[in-house]
Order: C-alpha cells, then structure tokens, then sequence
C-alpha cells in the first residue's frame, strides 16, 4: 500500500477513536463552538443572507435520499463554490482551547478548515466546512458566502480523489448567543454539509455578533 493510503488509513483510525459525534455535539449545543476573529474594518461588508434563502420547514424537518450509496471517510483537500469564486485549499480544524471550532491561521484567510470532530464530507451524517470573512487586510475566503442562493452547488474534492457535490437549500444567519447548533449540527440521516462564516452585525469590542449557515445536501459523487 501506499504511503498515502496507509496515512488516509491511520486517519481513519483516528477519526474513529474520537468521542462520538453525538458527544462533540453537547459541547456545540452550547453556542460556543462557532467562527470568530472577523476584522469588520470595511465601509460595505459582506453580503448578509436574504429572509427567503433561509431553509423552509419542510426541508428543517424531513429527510432526503442521497443519489448513491453514502461515501466512506477521506480528508477533503479542496472546496470550489463556483457562484461566489471560491477555490480554496482545506486543512483539518479541531476545537480550541475555549470550545471554539478553530479556524484556519488568520494570516491565512484564503484556507478553509473541515471540522474533524465530524464526518468527512460525502459520508452519512452532517459535515463542516468553515473560514475566515475577512480580516484586517481585506475579504477572506468566505466573505460572499451570504450571498448564495438555494440551488447553488458546493464541491469538496477528497483526496481519495472523489469529488463530493453538494446543493444548497438553505442560507441563514444566527446569533452567537442563540446558536441553534441542534439545527445546525444534526445529522439527518444523508450525507449533509454546513459551511459557516462570521456574519450580523459588527463591534470592535465584540466583532461579528453572528454567524452565515450554509446548509447543502449531497447530490453527485464525481
């Protein structure tokens, strides 16, 4: 084997010597466990989600068969959203030291984090992406993610050289201190992805008081 399949194996390992993630999610329940470090520093700032791109009822609450066979574990390598030109390198994310997801380096703003505390993206549950909106030099990878619309597409290519895709049904922003992370972070059952950026209002004492919620489901495996 490969020494890249023995280094995709051993993280596999890893992944499932983790807490469950039904156990990592009583931490994100809390509303702690969300993207922060925002700068603000612009006259415009980035596009906030419309009411009507929120996720209907119907769709919160019901569940929906994936096109095939959900994918097995494999890092993600890459993430393109083609509607707001995203092209952006991934890196594994854990929590930090507060509870927070970690998100990438700041010096790094055009590097998404995949959360590793839950599945990869393409496989049975609720995956999550997350990166920086802005900071103090300019707009970071996913300062135009409010501005997707439901029926856009998300593609997360994997190292073992699948690419998931994945459609938007539902862009929202929420208050840090009304996180609904069992909303978020549930797992339906299907292959799902979140990707989550600061967004709401802005303070300099407090920064971004919210966070913009991608949510997509899994429609094509290339």
């Amino acid at each position: 084997m490969s020494a890249s399949g023995l280094s995709e194996l051993a993280e596999e390992e890893r992944r499932r010597k983790r807490a469950p993630w039904g156990v990592t999610a009583l931490a994100l329940l809390t509303g702690l466990a969300l993207i922060r470090n925002g700068s603000g520093q612009f006259d415009i700032g980035p596009p906030q989600p419309a009411p009507v791109a929120a996720p209907d009822s119907r769709t919160i609450a019901g569940t929906f068969a994936a096109p095939s066979a959900p994918l097995g574990f494999s890092v993600p390598g890459r993430v393109r959203i083609p509607a707001i030109q995203v092209d952006a390198p991934v890196t594994p994310v854990s929590l930090d030291a507060d509870g927070w997801i970690g998100a990438p380096p700041p010096e790094e703003p055009h590097l998404a984090g995949w959360f590793t505390g839950a599945v990869s993206p393409g496989e049975k549950g609720t995956a999550v992406i997350v990166g920086h909106v802005d900071n103090r030099r300019g707009p970071a990878v996913f300062y135009g993610l409010g501005a997707l619309r439901k029926g856009n597409r998300i593609e997360v290519l994997r190292r073992d050289k699948k690419t998931a895709v994945f459609e938007v049904y539902g862009i929202e922003v929420f208050s840090k201190a009304h996180f609904p992370g069992d909303r978020v972070y549930g797992s339906k059952g299907t292959p799902e992805l979140r990707v989550i950026t600061c967004g709401g209002g802005f303070s300099k004492r407090n920064g971004y008081d919210g966070n913009v919620v991608v949510f997509a489901r899994l429609v094509a495996v290339n």
